[in-house]
């Protein structure tokens, strides 16, 4: 049987359905195919008032692309809230790949200098596939996604994946659409131009709150 490569990783984005393991021990994986889907509205995502105020502050900064490797693997780490991930070997191989072919992406949240949470995902025309993200110290990972949206939202992105709700994601403005709607957005999304890398690395947190009201 011929392996699945990163072209079929692709192939099966552009179909808008990914892969999943059932534990991070598991061997091999499955397609998963939502008959609902997550997604943020670029024009209607918020920060939460408490997440919001911790970003003026400039507790933290942002990396991207600098530490894919370190945030995938946290995300597959598993943590207080969670026992076991999803994300196995094979998964972590093709998404390794991914990156070095420029494709998927990483936003890295710094403590100090130190990395203590992010998030990873896809980038194809202008649609992003939020995977996972992780965090280590309070808020890491949720500031992480405000960057991801800002970044999104400035580099002319039409479509944020998030794959399935959660309360965690509401309280940004995530929501659930149909299968049948989900694909439709996605086909417009795929031919639409966008730049992952038009935002500055640099731009703090009052900025990314910024970009995201215009």
């Amino acid at each position: 049987m011929k392996a699945f490569s990163t072209d079929d990783l692709l192939a099966c984005y552009r179909r808008g359905v990914f892969p999943m393991a059932e534990s991070r021990d598991d061997a091999g994986f499955f397609i998963v195919d939502p008959e609902w889907r997550c997604i943020f509205p670029l024009d209607g995502f918020h920060a939460p008032k408490r997440l919001a105020r911790t970003l003026r502050q400039d507790r933290f900064t942002f990396t991207v692309d600098q530490d894919f490797a370190a945030v995938i693997k946290g995300c597959a780490a598993p943590g207080p809230d969670r026992e076991d991930t999803w994300i196995n070997t094979d998964i972590l191989s093709l998404y390794l790949s991914l990156h070095a072919q420029g494709l998927a992406h990483s936003v890295e949240t710094r403590l100090n200098g130190a990395l203590v949470g992010g998030l990873y995902g896809v980038a194809l025309g202008g649609a992003f596939f939020g995977e996972s993200m992780f965090s280590r110290v309070t808020d890491a990972s949720k500031a992480a996604l405000v960057h991801l949206a800002a970044r999104l939202k400035h580099g002319g992105f039409k479509l944020l994946d998030a794959q399935f709700i959660t309360p965690h994601l509401q309280q940004f403005g995530a929501q659930t659409l149909p299968r049948r709607i989900f694909q439709s957005l996605l086909g417009v999304a795929l031919e639409a131009p966008a730049d992952w890398n038009a935002l500055d690395d640099s731009t703090h947190g009052a900025q990314l709150l910024e970009i995201l009201k215009t």
